[in-house]
């Protein structure tokens, strides 16, 4: 009887958001194929008839979990911040997010129909009128900029998941600078030329910038 009360409680206690917390923590830890039901069910010490009294299944799950890893990036700007600021806010902000949490990129991928994805275009699709663009190039600007931000971002996350433990940015960074100076110039004049802004490079200054190039065309001559 004892047991069974305190399971009770345990039961009684669990909610969709601590639901949504320790998969997000299984997912930090162990990527996707690290989350499943009958995981969470031991880290949460329950069923698994009751977590899936609040989530039906894993796809609805991880879809929770990219909405929730990503809130904090995807809040509406403050009245009257400039439409420029307001694209690089999110943009930085997502690309924050997936640097913590890279199994967001893959999600957004492969499930653009969900929340998390639906108020990034939102997002990115106000900031994109708010600039002046063409009634019949919005699409076109704003799948321009969503694309970036979720390619990059997700690029970057990749690169320092599958580093050897152990092994620092600057130097992963400086041998592959030192490939580039290596190579034949007549044959790789630009890989040799920009090896040595590579090695310095700083992956939050490079993703902005790459934002403002594309921002500044879409704003060109205006």
């Amino acid at each position: 009887m004892t047991t069974s009360r305190s399971s009770g409680t345990r039961s009684a206690a669990l909610t969709r958001d601590r639901i949504v917390a320790a998969a997000i923590e299984l997912l930090d830890a162990q990527g996707e194929g690290g989350l499943t039901f009958r995981a969470l069910a031991l880290k949460l010490r329950t069923g698994h008839g009751a977590i899936q009294w609040h989530v039906a299944n894993k796809r609805e799950l991880l879809a929770a979990a990219t909405v929730a890893a990503l809130t904090p990036a995807l809040t509406s700007p403050a009245p009257g911040t400039p439409p420029r600021v307001a694209i690089q806010t999110v943009a930085l902000g997502v690309f924050t997010a997936i640097d913590e949490h890279p199994w967001l990129g893959p999600q957004l991928h492969t499930a653009p129909s969900q929340p998390a994805m639906v108020r990034l275009w939102e997002q990115i699709g106000r900031g994109v009128e708010g600039l002046g663009v063409a009634e019949n190039s919005l699409f076109t600007a704003a799948s321009t900029l969503v694309s970036y931000i979720i390619g990059v971002a997700s690029q970057n996350a990749s690169n320092a998941q599958s580093a050897a433990p152990g092994d620092k940015r600057h130097e992963i960074v400086g041998a592959l600078a030192d490939l580039w100076e290596s190579l034949d110039p007549a044959e790789y004049s630009f890989l040799r030329r920009a090896a040595g802004q590579l090695r310095v490079h700083d992956d939050h200054a490079e993703f902005l910038a790459g934002i403002d190039i594309i921002l500044d065309g879409l704003t060109a001559g205006r």
